[in-house]
């Protein structure tokens, strides 16, 4: 889906929008958005990456990941937690995250 150049890109906006790390009420949410760009093992690798980076005291696995995009593909956020994510991210730049009616 996405080449490398894109996807390091979007790695690099989610470290620039959340410097301390996803908060957990942004999981879901940052999961819709990085699927509409990335695909799963995209989205499997970012996740690991950004979690590796803050050492979180409860670490995430492949296979939660994998089920958190599962949840998400079945079950999306809703349009308000979208677009508190999008907006965040979109104040480091990221274009790709636009806003939902």
């Amino acid at each position: 889906m996405a080449d490398t150049r894109t996807f390091d890109a979007i790695l690099d906006w989610v470290r620039a929008g959340y410097p301390e790390g996803v908060p957990p009420k942004d999981y879901f949410p940052l999961l819709a958005l990085l699927k509409r760009s990335l695909d799963e093992e995209q989205v499997t690798r970012a996740i690991l990456t950004v979690f590796k980076e803050h050492g979180t005291d409860d670490p995430v696995t492949e296979d939660q990941i994998r089920g958190a995009i599962a949840k998400v593909i079945e079950l999306e956020p809703n349009p308000e937690e979208i677009n508190q994510v999008a907006s965040r991210l979109a104040s480091v730049g990221w274009p790709l995250s636009a806003p939902v009616n």
